[in-house]
């Protein structure tokens, strides 16, 4: 058996240990040590340059090099960096909350899954931010940690989840980060342009009956949306569940106009159950992917 059949298994099995077992706890998680240590290495090297930026990215990319060396197991490495449970369990909570009419406990949960702002929100607007962060994270915290230690091991997970990291902490398009960020944005739209894409050819092979609409959606709306990748997720998603996500919202206080994604009506509270149950499905049928590969490796041997 090859490194690549080896990887494609612990891949799988990754993905298996964070579905019985979830992320670790936040005083304990891999993750939550690197913020903290990207925290001190911004204030080090902070400076509103694009330059900057990439040092800052490099170092990332380094830490997260050596912390995949350590771990040295691919399983290992995908299971703490992904997290696939906990998405699911916090946006069925949040559906739950809307759906009985308890929208204040829904607004109160919602900046655990969006950045957005959850004060105007009515039901529908609820139902659209978690379905939507449905699918985006799907890509970063299911497929893309799986797809990077299939094809590079333990540190190509460790990598991925440093690279989308480093996005959520400095990526934002504001006056701090606009140029020091820029290289760890562009960084992780590199690193979730084929997963993004294999989430949605997922979708569309799970629901083979909508899978044109799928297509179609993808191709006309995603391409609008200002992320390369978040746009094709969340398409998908939409013609999947056959309703309309995107539209107008406000983030850290602005407006921002933003393309609608899908044909069908807005999505109420219960479509999150529906959402969730794709994405489980989704992940699924990722696992069944990677042992796939992992037996083709085997059977050519």
């Amino acid at each position: 058996m090859s490194r690549f059949g080896r990887t494609c298994l612990g891949a799988a099995a990754g993905l298996l240990i964070d579905r019985v077992m979830g992320e670790p706890p936040a005083a304990a998680h891999p993750v939550a040590e690197f913020g903290k240590a990207m925290g001190h290495v911004e204030q080090a090297l902070w400076a509103d340059r694009r330059w900057a930026g990439a040092a800052y990215a490099a170092a990332g990319v380094a830490i997260g090099a050596a912390g995949g060396r350590l771990m040295k197991s691919t399983a290992t490495a995908v299971a703490m960096t992904a997290a696939g449970r906990e998405l699911r369990r916090v946006a069925k909570r949040i559906g739950e909350a809307a759906a009985s009419g308890d929208l204040a406990a829904a607004r109160a949960e919602l900046p655990t899954l969006v950045g957005r702002d959850p004060a105007g929100l009515d039901d529908s607007g609820i139902a659209a931010a978690v379905i939507e962060s449905v699918a985006e994270n799907s890509v970063d915290a299911v497929i893309a940690p799986a797809f990077w230690g299939a094809v590079a091991g333990a540190p190509g997970a460790a990598v991925y989840r440093a690279v989308n990291t480093m996005d959520a902490m400095v990526g934002r398009c504001n006056e701090r980060y606009r140029n020091f960020g820029w290289a760890s944005a562009r960084l992780d739209d590199a690193a979730n342009y084929i997963p993004a894409r294999i989430f949605a050819v997922l979708v569309a092979v799970l629901h083979q009956e909508r899978a044109r609409r799928i297509v179609d959606a993808v191709r006309r709306d995603a391409p609008c949306h200002p992320s390369p990748n978040a746009g094709v997720a969340e398409a998908a998603m939409a013609a999947a569940l056959d309703r309309q996500l995107g539209g107008p919202l406000s983030y850290e206080g602005e407006p921002q106009e933003r393309p609608f994604l899908g044909c069908g009506a807005r999505p109420e509270p219960e479509d999150i159950e529906a959402a969730v149950r794709l994405a489980d499905r989704v992940e699924v049928a990722a696992v069944g992917l990677l042992v796939l590969a992992w037996l083709i490796d085997r059977l050519m041997a």
